[in-house]
């Protein structure tokens, strides 16, 4: 019983997030009545309508008494996200007769701004269901800013002079409320900026739209089967690199220049380290389609500097195909993939904040291993020294996360290979699981509506949890298990 009104409390968190996001998702209704779709406007209707009619419903269960905990924050960001892919996937099921895994498959994609698909052909949808697949991505990029944010306030961390900017002493985004505005419009500019530059390069407002959407939250779905390289367009490939690194960097770095503070891009440490591994990723993979796959010097230069930054920004387009890739740069690939985005931003991975925290932890923690115990080695972050105690346990919970993620992606692999490999190489599964659990979405063509249903669900959830940086899903399974102490 206990544990029973502990997730009542969970769900009725979520219940309050149901009602606020339901309107939100009225917005592609407009498109079915601009497009005459009147087919598309039951199926379209009934996402807000179960999101609305739920949040009302679900808050009425009995609460637990107890105080409202972290745990509980976590648990709700992390059902929410599963109950959005589930919710999303009503207008493929009703309106595209897709299967339930197909469905929610979509949805997820979609909510983790993944650009896995499970539509046979995009050129013969609905206008409404193209919309809602590059409309989840935009909204879901937003979503996981604001959510990562508001835990990290919830947790102390942000006022932790780890999290700090080198640019002012208080910390970021006071106030959850604050928080919500800014990014609106941060996120609403940026969006209408990179309508405007995809306009340019000769595409109609239609297809700008819906690119512009899907890439400012690097979210990587596209209106035609064949993805980006379906445009046949460079103009519109060098543009698309920019949008995508705006992305893929803090949106710390765009509230300051709102607020009428020194800007500087390179005073941030994730911005250097992107710009480094971004420099180094593309090198390589330039390096490697000229050898291996014996392209021209302008060509391979063209994939590889392209090919680099979707796969970092964790946007998923592609311009080639992988399978002519050799084994090792795919797993180099991979691992790029692996470590996506910076914090604070659309991308997906685990995060530029946490490899520099962790290369700095290690340097710091064996310089200790070589100088006597009564020798103090501080570590320094930003200009601070962080505290010993401190230092410790961030690198633990740093650490922490890191090792998951290797752990859940051998896991999902594992599986896949046990039980739905379906003819697909280990090198084309390990890369396809990691590529979902970054949310990035480049695909070696593993990942098909023709794919075992064991590998779609492995899949989904991988993205799921992947999104979320493994810690809100844990401890939403440790509650549905365990229950709270």
């Amino acid at each position: 019983m206990q544990r029973l009104q502990y997730l009542s409390t969970i769900v009725s968190d979520v219940g309050d997030i149901f009602v606020f996001i339901a309107p939100v998702t009225c917005v592609p209704l407009l498109v079915a009545i601009l497009y005459g779709e009147w087919d598309m406007l039951l199926p379209m209707a009934a996402v807000p309508a179960v999101f609305f009619l739920t949040g009302v419903v679900i808050p009425s269960l009995p609460r637990s008494e107890r105080g409202y905990r972290l745990s509980t924050a976590f648990c709700s960001v992390a059902l929410f996200w599963f109950a959005c892919a589930l919710i999303s996937a009503i207008p493929f099921i009703l309106g595209m007769q897709m299967s339930f895994t197909d469905a929610v498959f979509e949805g997820m994609a979609g909510w983790t701004g993944t650009a896995y698909s499970m539509m046979v052909s995009l050129e013969t949808a609905p206008y409404t269901i193209l919309f809602w697949r590059s409309y989840m991505q935009w909204v879901g990029g937003i979503g996981i800013i604001a959510f990562a944010i508001a835990l990290g306030s919830s947790t102390g961390l942000t006022r932790s002079k780890i999290f700090r900017s080198e640019s002012r002493d208080e910390p970021f985004l006071p106030s959850i409320m604050r928080i919500g505005k800014n990014l609106l419009v941060i996120y609403l500019l940026l969006t209408f900026i990179a309508i405007g530059l995809i306009l340019f390069t000769g595409l109609s407002l239609w297809e700008s739209v819906n690119l512009a959407l899907a890439t400012i939250s690097t979210g990587g779905f596209t209106l035609h089967s064949g993805g980006i390289a379906s445009y046949n367009n460079l103009y519109l490939e060098l543009l698309l690199i920019p949008i995508m690194i705006v992305g893929a960097l803090p949106f710390r770095l765009y509230y300051l220049i709102i607020e009428n503070r020194r800007f500087s891009l390179f005073g941030d440490v994730q911005v250097k380290l992107f710009f480094i591994i971004l420099a180094i990723a593309a090198a390589v993979l330039v390096h490697d389609l000229m050898f291996f796959t014996n392209l021209g010097p302008a060509d391979a230069v063209h994939q590889g500097v392209f090919m680099a930054v979707s796969a970092l920004t964790t946007t998923g387009y592609q311009i080639t195909g992988l399978p002519g890739w050799a084994d090792v740069t795919i797993l180099f690939f991979a691992l790029v993939v692996f470590i996506g985005g910076a914090a604070g931003s659309t991308a997906g991975g685990i995060k530029l904040n946490r490899v520099g925290f962790a290369v700095r932890a290690l340097f710091w923690w064996f310089q200790r291993l070589f100088v006597s115990g009564k020798v103090l080695i501080p570590l320094r972050i930003d200009g601070h020294i962080i505290p010993k105690a401190t230092a410790e346990l961030e690198t633990a919970k740093n650490m922490l996360v890191i090792v998951l993620s290797v752990v859940i992606v051998f896991v999902a692999s594992l599986i896949i290979i046990q039980f739905g490999q379906g003819g697909a190489s280990i090198t084309e599964i390990l890369f396809s699981i990691t590529s979902a659990f970054s949310n990035c979405g480049i695909n070696t063509g593993f990942v098909s509506p023709e794919m075992p249903v064991i590998a779609k669900w492995v899949t989904i959830l991988t993205m799921w949890i992947g999104r979320l940086e493994v810690i809100p899903v844990l401890m939403l399974m440790i509650a549905l298990f365990k229950g709270e102490d």
